[in-house]
């Protein structure tokens, strides 16, 4: 006879603990979730143990009969979701209950603490916490759990959520997990059979693994003729039944899923309880058959960008066994935003990582995945521009990255991509079709602009004659925008060139007039741009007469190939030594600063005054392209003596009138 060892007494970590308070004393509305949490948990303890069973026949050998059981006790006001599943050991139960101090956990509290405490449904699940959702329904909650495999007694885990916890050894005859929650008093309707079974009815009916409950029956006793025997007591029986179908959503046909089961399945999955934007369901044939259930998410998740999360989108199958939660083969980076479901029935049931790294099948289906949700995604942008464009916004950045990384889909991925520009307003998007389909006949390159921000990007000088004439600039405002661009030189023979990088011919400069204007202003502006360039020779590549300022006095210009501002910047986060990238200045010979400067070195060649107007001038070139001053203390001390100048002359004009 197994023997119960002594507690050994545990605290939180501060995280989990933070966690714990956050979730017992919220007002959450949906407290229903707890049960798709914990059901969600036993069936991936059973699937974790199908697998392992597949090289390891005794883990089976004990219970070989897959199941999720749903326990009620009335007299003891507790509910018990039993698995027999892979269990866990005494360290697995620490490392997974009494610690999570992760990043996803601490941005899901700072989430928390932003919202003030209440707990919105789509963050439930998203940071591995489900299991906590237990504590606001639970005034106490035991895990009895046995590791498959596992010949010592298993473990028993306790806690009120009050900021410890105690284990100790404890027999538990087979393999599996036992949760079970004491429910407080004002939550007693969880012991109700309808309301286990509408829980389990809506979030978990499409669970491959059968979920039971003992289901309590009275019925009267019936005299020979079938009619009630009068007076008789009713008898009492104890049946099990299965709640959910079982019968797994994405080996139906679309025909046969309802809307509402299709979001559920993706809730189920995903722990966003938003719905999907899209659903994509096929059954491919041919050179391999697959099954694929896919989801184009609404908006961005919590932890997108964390590592652990970037290929936990699609679930394997092989002929309806999990194989794993985490198949990085079956997509590229690009399309790390879908979630969904893709089940095999050409693999092998042992498949192994190395096997999923270099089996021919996988990359077929994944070369049919790719296709058929770039087809997808071509179709909305199409037939649902609205939609589509509320796709981009959340995942345009990620579907970037293909241009520069998936040769053979470079085509599809282009004609995919939308970007803000002089002409689409606030709120608009061209794509580089529509682009070229209103491009002037003269007008021979698509042109775009690379910064922080639309709104400021359109005030950039360097887009002055650019509005003069007419002409459409993009706006490429995403950090990974310049390495795209690397990757896509050109579009339907139309080269992509920036118009704040080398020189600017809008198809105007050709002409005889344009000529000679343009080599009269560099004759006019030859001594000042000398001087410039001997005053600001270590700050500047080089200084010439501008081409693309009509209104502004000057700005900075990289050179044609030169790495752009975005690209500098991803450099220096990778923490790659690049040298600070020297720019052109050039001058609008129309501007009257300009003017003014030229007949100053007309006048005093050695006029003091002019290097610090040279300094100034560069200054007001670095502030307008968004760049850091190199000496803001002396910019400053500059422009403070100009204003005093113009101070003391205005009062000294208005004394002497």
């Amino acid at each position: 006879m197994e023997i119960m060892s002594a507690k050994k007494q545990r605290k939180f970590k501060t995280e989990v603990q933070q966690l714990l308070d956050l979730v017992i004393h919220s007002l959450y509305s949906n407290k229903d979730i707890f049960l798709r949490e914990l059901i969600s948990n036993a069936s991936d303890a059973v699937d974790r143990a199908r697998f392992e069973s597949l090289s390891n026949q005794a883990v089976v050998e004990d219970d070989p009969e897959w199941k999720i059981k749903l326990r009620v006790d009335r007299d003891a006001k507790t509910i018990t979701v039993s698995d027999n599943g892979i269990g866990m050991s005494e360290e697995e139960v620490e490392a997974n209950i009494g610690t999570i101090a992760n990043s996803g956990t601490r941005r899901f509290l700072a989430e928390l603490r932003d919202r003030k405490g209440a707990i919105p449904p789509e963050l439930i699940g998203q940071f591995g916490v489900g299991f906590y959702s237990s504590f606001m329904l639970a005034d106490k909650v035991t895990v009895l759990t046995r590791r498959a495999g596992d010949k010592t007694a298993g473990t028993l885990w306790e806690s009120d959520g009050s900021g410890s916890y105690t284990l100790q050894s404890a027999p538990r005859e087979k393999r599996g997990t036992d949760v079970t929650l004491h429910l407080k008093p004002d939550m007693e309707e969880y012991l109700d059979e309808w309301k286990i079974r509408k829980i389990v009815k809506q979030f978990s009916d499409f669970v491959e693994h059968p979920i039971t409950m003992d289901v309590r029956h009275e019925e009267t006793p019936r005299d020979a003729d079938g009619k009630p025997v009068e007076g008789a007591k009713p008898e009492v029986t104890v049946k099990e039944e299965t709640l959910n179908s079982q019968k797994a959503i994405w080996q139906r046909s679309r025909a046969e899923v309802k809307e509402e089961e299709y979001k559920e399945f993706y809730k189920h999955i995903s722990h966003d309880f938003q719905d999907p934007l899209e659903v994509i369901h096929w059954n491919a044939e041919g050179k391999t058959e697959f099954r694929a259930l896919l989801y184009i998410p609404q908006r961005t998740p919590f932890d997108f960008l964390l590592p652990d999360a970037r290929h936990s989108g699609l679930h394997l199958y092989v002929k309806r066994v999990f194989i794993t939660e985490k198949c990085e083969e079956l997509l590229p980076s690009y399309l790390r935003f879908l979630r969904g479901v893709v089940d095999s029935s050409d693999l092998p049931l042992n498949v192994s990582r190395e096997i999923l790294q270099e089996d021919r099948l996988i990359r077929l289906i994944r070369s049919n995945l790719i296709t058929k949700v770039l087809g997808v995604l071509a179709d909305m942008m199409q037939k649902n521009r609205d939609k589509y464009v509320g796709f981009w916004k959340q995942f345009g950045p990620v579907l970037k990255e293909g241009v520069h990384l998936d040769f053979a889909n470079r085509e599809k991925l282009q004609e995919l991509l939308v970007f803000r520009s002089t002409k689409t307003g606030d709120d608009g998007f061209v794509s580089l079709a529509e682009y070229v389909q209103r491009m002037p006949e003269k007008q021979k390159e698509i042109y775009y602009i690379s910064g922080d921000a639309p709104d400021t990007l359109a005030q950039s000088p360097h887009l002055e004659a650019f509005r003069n004439r007419d002409v459409e600039v993009l706006f490429m405002t995403d950090p990974i925008d310049d390495w795209v661009v690397q990757g896509l030189n050109t579009y339907k023979d139309k080269p992509l060139r920036s118009a704040a990088q080398g020189s600017v011919n809008l198809g105007e400069d050709d002409t005889a007039a344009s000529q000679e204007s343009r080599q009269k202003a560099e004759a006019d502006c030859k001594d000042l741009v000398a001087h410039l360039k001997k005053a600001l020779s270590e700050k500047v590549k080089d200084v010439r007469v501008s081409q693309r300022l009509t209104e502004s006095a000057c700005c900075l210009v990289l050179d044609e190939h030169a790495p752009g501002v975005h690209m500098e910047r991803i450099m220096k986060a990778m923490h790659q030594d690049m040298p600070p990238a020297r720019r052109v200045l050039e001058v609008n010979p129309a501007h009257p600063l300009v003017a003014g400067m030229r007949a100053l070195l007309a006048k005093a060649s050695d006029h003091p005054k002019l290097a610090e107007y040279a300094e100034l001038l560069f200054d007001q070139a670095l502030l307008t392209a968004g760049l850091p001053l190199t000496d803001p203390l002396s910019f400053t001390r500059r422009v403070s003596s100009l204003m005093a100048g113009e101070v003391t002359g205005l009062a000294g004009g208005a004394s002497s009138g």
